[in-house]
């Protein structure tokens, strides 16, 4: 039962019995009855069922939620991004530059770091689900970005704390690696970090996305124009950081440019606490991630169990089941009908419905089960993301590289090559108000429908463009590689006769296919997700991006060992960008891309969406005794 309950109403009890529909055992449910008046303290009608305030109390219709609360959020996350960005996007020249890495090494550093970043946004959206409110989670972890920024800014600010300077002449002269003692240090700031921006990332967007009523299409609009504007905050959070705070690294140096992201994550911290009094807070449901494995778990032993029964079960869509399980707002209605689906896909899983004599702990409800389809479908929408994120991860690494060994001016300005996202950014920031204001209300028109373009045509625009955006960024390292062969370059550490403008266009599309691909994600997974785990599956777009970065440093590693055995010259382990063969690596990308672009069309077009009442669906009645 969501929402606050007095002493009298935690008193519950469950009545399970026994019921044979056409030779099929299953469980019949007979949920607790609870008090639902309200003690004088106002209808019942308008508190937010499942949803508390700051203070612990009942968030009240009206006084909680909406687009004002999501305000708070969307400034926070212009900081939270600011402060990030402003360190990962020009990490690798920090580490090759100061610390004396390789840029192979320097480049995996850094797609460790964000993917491990990514990655932790799991553990914030599970701990907003089962233990902690996403509020208390965002608290928390920003005082970690806080702390590990602080260790980053010390290391920067004191010379004994990192290896000494080396100029540099010949490029393929290599300095002196950062030793042991203070590579410890620059690894535990940055992780400390990593694991600040996983929690706030897990917690952040879907405490934005539940200050709106998705019972009604108006909260419905508004949370989908949310994570538009998410988007768009976190440009403009991106735009600061690799504008400003990037000219601040490469020219003031970078004690600045983390002081900067220090006092930006500090600033955010009381930002979000002013915003206090509007939130409306989800409480925390349970494991979800315990109900998975139950689920899983009671499936295969039903299933063990029916091969070796006289009594075996052998179909389950002849007939209707019928339970007393609660409603997801946790009412019952006297004397109405609530219908639930459950669905034809995975259909193994209602095996774990089956009764038979196995451990108490293996009993299921129908919601459970449900839930745990809503997970698995959406895993092969989620595994073909993740290559589109692999092509993501070379802005912050190659692309930085080839961009330092060309001409970055632009009249008598001269842009830093960690500047390049600028132009991404921009275009993003154009777009958004635009697809949110035109295109949406335009496609609404000619579709017909609620949404206009849905979440999964969205996904798959992106993924159209990051494959034209490798097959670009490979024609453009074949010029540039050109060039400085044509002029006798390619040892030298001056730049080449070639403008920067090049690369942006990878910039460009790439950042046009994160536009699309990243808010389709976040909305996807967080309508398509139970109520019990919209953290966790809202979380699944950052761990998209996570396993896109690792598996950038896997197939770089995986390329240069084949490359290294079979031509004896890796093509990307030369400490020389110039005597590398970015081009080639660059066009495995545009392949695998091409090839994970088919894969995403196979599961797309089988993909059924959870709200949509298809006729394959079997209707449970729900009826209150």
């Amino acid at each position: 039962m969501r929402g606050i309950l007095s002493d009298s109403q935690t008193r519950q009890y469950m009545k399970m019995n026994d019921m044979d529909i056409h030779g099929q055992s299953f469980k019949v449910i007979h949920p607790p009855q609870f008090d639902d008046r309200d003690n004088g303290q106002g209808q019942q009608s308008n508190r937010w069922e499942g949803y508390i305030d700051w203070r612990n109390r009942s968030a009240i219709k009206g006084r909680h939620g909406g687009m004002v609360a999501a305000s708070f959020i969307l400034v926070v996350e212009v900081l939270e991004n600011l402060a990030y960005l402003a360190n990962a996007s020009n990490l690798v020249l920090y580490l090759s530059r100061f610390m004396h890495f390789s840029p192979s090494r320097s480049a995996n550093i850094v797609t460790n770091f964000m993917g491990t970043a990514f990655l932790l946004a799991l553990l914030g959206g599970f701990l907003s689900d089962v233990y902690f409110t996403m509020y208390c989670i965002y608290l928390i972890s920003a005082t970690t970005e806080f702390l590990g920024l602080v260790i980053l800014t010390v290391q920067a600010h004191i010379p004994s704390l990192k290896p000494p300077v080396c100029p540099l002449v010949n490029r393929n002269v290599a300095c002196e690696e950062v030793d042991r003692g203070k590579a410890i240090m620059l690894f535990a700031g940055l992780y400390l970090v990593a694991l600040g921006v996983g929690g706030i990332k897990g917690s952040l967007p879907p405490h934005g996305a539940e200050q709106f009523d998705e019972k009604t299409p108006h909260g419905r609009k508004q949370r989908s124009s949310f994570f538009n504007y998410y988007v768009f905050s976190l440009s403009c959070g991106a735009l600061i950081a690799v504008t400003f705070v990037v000219w601040i690294e490469d020219n003031k140096g970078w004690q600045w440019g983390f002081g900067i992201s220090t006092a930006t994550i500090l600033i955010s911290i009381p930002i979000f606490l002013l915003g206090s009094a509007t939130y409306r807070i989800k409480i925390p449901t349970g494991s979800p991630i315990t109900t998975i494995f139950k689920v899983l778990a009671a499936s295969i032993y039903h299933s063990w169990v029916s091969r070796n029964s006289s009594n075996a079960i052998s179909n389950f869509s002849t007939c209707s089941l019928y339970t007393t399980e609660a409603s997801e707002d946790g009412e019952y209605p006297k004397g109405k009908a609530k219908t639930q689906t459950l669905t034809e896909d995975l259909k193994y899983l209602d095996r774990a419905l089956m009764t038979t004599a196995g451990p108490p702990w293996l009993e299921c409800t129908i919601r459970q089960v449900q839930e745990v389809k809503s997970v698995l479908k959406i895993l092969p929408i989620f595994m073909s993301t993740i290559m589109l994120n692999c092509c993501l991860a070379q802005l912050s690494t190659f692309s930085v590289q080839q961009a330092a060994t060309m001409n970055t001016k632009v009249g008598s300005l001269r842009i830093p090559p960690a500047s390049l996202p600028v132009f991404p950014v921009l275009f993003i920031m154009i777009l958004v108000p635009v697809y949110n204001h035109v295109i949406i209300p335009l496609s609404q028109k000619v579709a017909h429908t609620e949404i206009g373009i849905t979440h999964l045509q969205r996904i798959g625009i992106g993924l159209v463009l990051s494959i034209v955006a490798m097959a670009v960024a490979a024609l453009v390292e074949m010029k540039r590689k050109r060039v400085a062969i044509q002029s006798g370059l390619v040892d030298s550490t001056e730049t080449l006769p070639i403008t920067f403008l090049w690369v942006s266009m990878q910039y460009v599309l790439l950042g046009s296919a994160d536009l699309f691909s990243l808010a389709g994600m976040m909305d996807f997974f967080f309508t398509e997700a139970t109520s019990s785990m919209k953290s966790l599956a809202t979380a699944l777009s950052w761990v998209s991006l996570a396993m896109g970065y690792y598996l950038s440093s896997v197939l770089v590693a995986l390329v240069n060992h084949i490359t290294g055995t079979f031509q004896h010259t890796p093509w990307l382990h030369a400490s020389n960008i110039n005597q590398d063969h970015l081009d080639k690596f660059y066009w495995l990308l545009c392949i695998l891309s091409g090839l994970n672009f088919l894969h995403y069309l196979f599961w797309a077009q089988r993909y059924r969406y959870g709200s949509s009442g298809h006729d394959n669906q079997r209707e449970i009645q729900i009826v209150n005794n």
